[in-house]
């Protein structure tokens, strides 16, 4: 929605115009897929697809939302901020307010209207973005500093124990830490951080979504985790390590004949996928953008035929993708088992990729995909309408 539409619908739900606009980012992961809780390092992006915020501070204790697409306006109290848990829109939230008023910030009276440009659902975040960008809201209000970092964990925190959704932390950080055209090298369990410029000449990020309606990703996700926490528990009988990321390739093949069947590739995934964000790191050091690409292959690769998190949609996608002549790679990102795709594409032959692979995909799955040609941007933003 175009930003002069946000402001009309403002004024028409709320009867006073909007003052100010609070955006985060949707993120995308460049690569490391399926392994930040293994202590590996993963490499996101923030997105100009946004969580939009258009807000005006009135006082008072009751914050006013509505949302795009969505008839009716959902009210919270701020001195009940712990009941909104069962809430079907708003609950994040109403989680992000209460954890900054645990943490003392006076959470004031407001209207905010939420214009989400990250698809949902699509495993780029939506959830995050909307956390951060609630969180940076209440506290401008607020008039107090923050630190990016704390409030993305604070975020992190609100969609764990208050919405009761597991995730990681890599979403909520790159949502609050984005930086333009720069990808982020985080370890999840350290918090360490480097800014690496994600600068591809002559070509460009294009998301696809695959559209497949998400389903029992969660269960898989925890068989996934037990069985390379099993291979770790096996690894660290020949080696002393705390945690399959600093397992290297070279040993990796010195002690996998103690591994067995789904356990033996799950690891292998995670060993190699590891050292593929590190030679991407180098690759985009070195303006290496062709390497990037085969790694990006190669990383899908290992999550269908040893992770086995892709499905017939993803991998239609990424290998329409591949056949391109101006495609350099493409992947899967995210859980798996729907989402999207990221391919590295000539900016001069983005038109024509959508459309050939579009058809293609529509011919072979039934239904459409969606494409989204992206920049990376700031995850965080603050303006004065």
């Amino acid at each position: 929605m175009e930003q002069t539409e946000a402001m009309k619908q403002f004024e028409t739900i709320f009867g006073e115009p909007a003052e100010d606009l609070f955006t985060a980012a949707g993120r995308i992961n460049v690569i490391g897929e399926h392994v930040d809780y293994c202590g590996g390092k993963v490499f996101p992006a923030a997105l100009n697809l946004r969580c939009n915020v258009y807000g005006k501070k009135r006082g008072g204790n009751k914050i006013r939302m509505a949302f795009r697409g969505i008839d009716g306006i959902v009210e919270i109290e701020t001195d009940k901020l712990d009941s909104y848990k069962n809430l079907k829109i708003g609950n994040y939230q109403a989680g992000v307010a209460y954890y900054l008023q645990e943490e003392g910030v006076e959470i004031v009276g407001c209207d905010l209207y939420y214009d989400c440009t990250v698809p949902f659902g699509s495993g780029l975040s939506s959830s995050a973005a909307i956390e951060v960008a609630t969180a940076v809201t209440l506290c401008e209000y607020a008039g107090v500093a923050y630190d990016k970092v704390k409030l993305a964990l604070l975020s992190q925190k609100a969609e764990n124990k208050y919405a009761g959704v597991n995730c990681g932390i890599m979403d909520q950080f790159a949502s609050a830490m984005g930086k333009k055209d720069h990808a982020v090298l985080l370890d999840c369990s350290t918090l360490e951080y480097e800014y690496v410029p994600l600068q591809l000449g002559d070509y460009c990020l294009v998301v696809a979504n695959c559209n497949k309606p998400h389903n029992l990703v969660e269960s898989k996700y925890n068989v996934r985790r037990q069985e390379v926490e099993t291979a770790l528990k096996t690894i660290q009988t020949a080696l002393e390590v705390q945690c399959l990321a600093e397992v290297t390739p070279q040993q990796f093949n010195e002690v996998k004949y103690l591994l067995s069947g789904v356990v033996a590739k799950r690891a292998e995934h995670v060993v190699m996928e590891c050292d593929r964000v590190h030679k991407a790191v180098e690759a985009l050091k070195n303006g290496d953008i062709g390497e990037l690409g085969r790694l990006l292959n190669e990383s899908h690769y290992s999550l269908r035929d040893l992770y086995e998190v892709t499905g017939k949609e993803l991998d239609t996608l990424s290998a329409l993708a591949r056949k391109e002549n101006d495609c350099l790679g493409s992947r899967m990102i995210g859980a798996g088992f729907g989402g999207c795709t990221i391919s590295i594409v000539k900016k001069t032959a983005v038109e024509g990729f959508i459309r050939r692979v579009g058809k293609a995909y529509h011919d072979a799955i039934g239904y459409k995909a969606s494409f989204y040609e992206t920049s990376i941007e700031d995850g965080i933003t603050v303006e004065k309408l």
